[in-house]
């Protein structure tokens, strides 16, 4: 990693005087239960990660208050809203209690201006409103080399595990479709899910930790939920016709709560089994002649503005915001002369409105999202936008959601139609050129021949 990445936005910075950084828009102003402060994310199916119950505790790098490992989103706000301290690609870290723990001490004995890049919140606004934050990245050489280090003793102790796995002669296991006993090593049970069942989720030497990826996996079907989908079902015979009519005989590879049971994803830093697999299938492609006759494009779904409803196509979903929510966003655009910047920062405001349950044409906040769609609904408020200056701003160049959709298909081009004029058959009518003499003093090509010879 060349430079630090904060998820989810892109952080704008300017140089000031005194060798610091200042970024405009990453805070804002108003109630701090109104901040956003961490990425989020639209709903995806299927999918959805769970936490480890359990956990040790890590402390705050400067006080004394405590926080379960699993819950170290809860750590990283805290210290981020009463600390002012931001750390870049925390998820990238394979330690997270020694990562906290080491800074803590290092904190200690140097400033935090030592280690950290300075971010001046607000620099435009007067100086009693300006903020400093500060962002902990791997650009400095000291936490580099500390997450390195961290991936290194991760691996040595994921290998340490694996190999004890492979030499275990007294591995113990019940077969989660047939119950049936399985004695020795684990690959008997693995290779006999395999073989008879056609449940298989990986050759044993790639698996690590076997015995509670195992258990995770009996957990699942015994709450009556398919492994693949994650669907749950109301007796264990519908959920096992629907594996097998569905072919669901395998598990969600979208699903981040299996990672850390494949060896695969301990072997880089900063990369996933996907990642890897990648580039092992660019390694074979560069033998192989280029075929692309059986490539099928799957379109990434686009959210409505207002609702959970996703859409194969944009021209979809626009007809769904007009009919549904009498939201015209074309119309919008062609109305306002909208570019693509501000097209941006238009989906990003009322993204975060809703996703804050307030009304943005009369400014009253509701206690869920359903309560706002029925108020904007009634009211016909989804089309009375505020002033240009209210969402012209800024801090809407971030997204409110990070896997948004829709802001990869706004387009800037200025002949795109309205919902309306692209079902209209519009007749093209030639001129006639049976008569060149007349056709010459008349065209309309004259006049654009004109206009051109006067720019030029």
């Amino acid at each position: 990693m060349a430079a630090s990445k904060t998820q989810g936005a892109v952080v704008r910075m300017e140089e000031d005087r005194d060798g610091s950084c200042s970024t405009v828009g990453v805070v804002g102003y108003g109630d701090s239960k109104d901040c956003i402060l961490e990425p989020l994310s639209l709903p995806e199916s299927p999918g959805g990660t769970t936490t480890l119950e359990g956990s040790p505790s890590v402390p705050c790098i400067f006080c004394e208050e405590h926080f379960p490992v699993a819950e170290q989103d809860k750590l990283l706000k805290h210290m981020i809203i009463e600390h002012k301290i931001v750390i870049a690609d925390i998820k990238l870290v394979a330690d997270f209690q020694r990562y906290i723990l080491y800074w803590r001490k290092r904190f200690t004995e140097q400033p935090i201006t030592d280690f950290c890049s300075v971010i001046r919140i607000n620099s435009t606004a007067p100086f009693e409103e300006q903020e400093n934050y500060f962002l902990l990245c791997d650009v400095l050489p000291e936490d580099r080399i500390l997450r390195e280090e961290l991936q290194k003793q991760r691996l040595k102790e994921i290998l340490e595990q694996q190999q004890q796995e492979r030499n275990d002669t007294n591995f113990h296991g019940i077969c989660m479709f047939c119950n049936e006993e399985f004695l020795g090593n684990r690959s008997v049970i693995l290779n006999h899910m395999a073989r008879e069942h056609a449940f298989n989720i990986g050759l044993p030497d790639n698996i690590v930790n076997c015995s509670e990826f195992l258990c995770t996996l009996h957990k699942k079907l015994d709450n009556l939920q398919c492994l693949y989908c994650e669907k749950t079902f109301r007796d264990k015979n519908t959920l096992k016709d629907h594996m097998r009519k569905k072919q669901h005989r395998k598990i969600n590879p979208k699903n981040r709560e299996y990672d850390r049971f494949y060896v695969i994803n301990y072997l880089e830093l900063g990369k996933s089994w996907e990642e890897v697999q990648l580039e092992d299938d660019r390694e074979l492609l560069d033998h192989q002649e280029d075929d692309w006759s059986d490539w099928e494009e799957h379109p990434a779904s686009a959210v409505c503005l207002f609702c959970e409803k996703q859409a194969e196509t944009i021209e979809k979903l626009y007809v769904h915001m007009e009919d549904a929510h009498e939201f015209d966003l074309l119309k919008i655009k062609s109305e306002l002369g909208l570019n693509f910047y501000q097209q941006v920062k238009l989906v990003n405001f009322i993204r975060r409105q809703v996703h804050q349950c307030r009304c943005y044409g009369c400014h009253v906040k509701f206690k869920s999202k359903a309560d706002l769609r029925t108020h904007m609904e009634e009211t016909k408020h989804t089309s009375l936008l505020p002033d240009r200056k209210t969402w012209d701003q800024l801090e809407y160049y971030f997204p409110t959601y990070e896997n948004d959709t829709l802001l990869c298909t706004l387009s800037d081009s200025e002949s795109d139609l309205t919902a309306q004029e692209q079902n209209e058959n519009v007749p093209i009518i030639s001129e006639d050129t049976s008569k060149l003499y007349a056709l010459k003093q008349s065209s309309i090509l004259n006049q654009l021949l004109l206009q051109e010879c006067l720019k030029n």
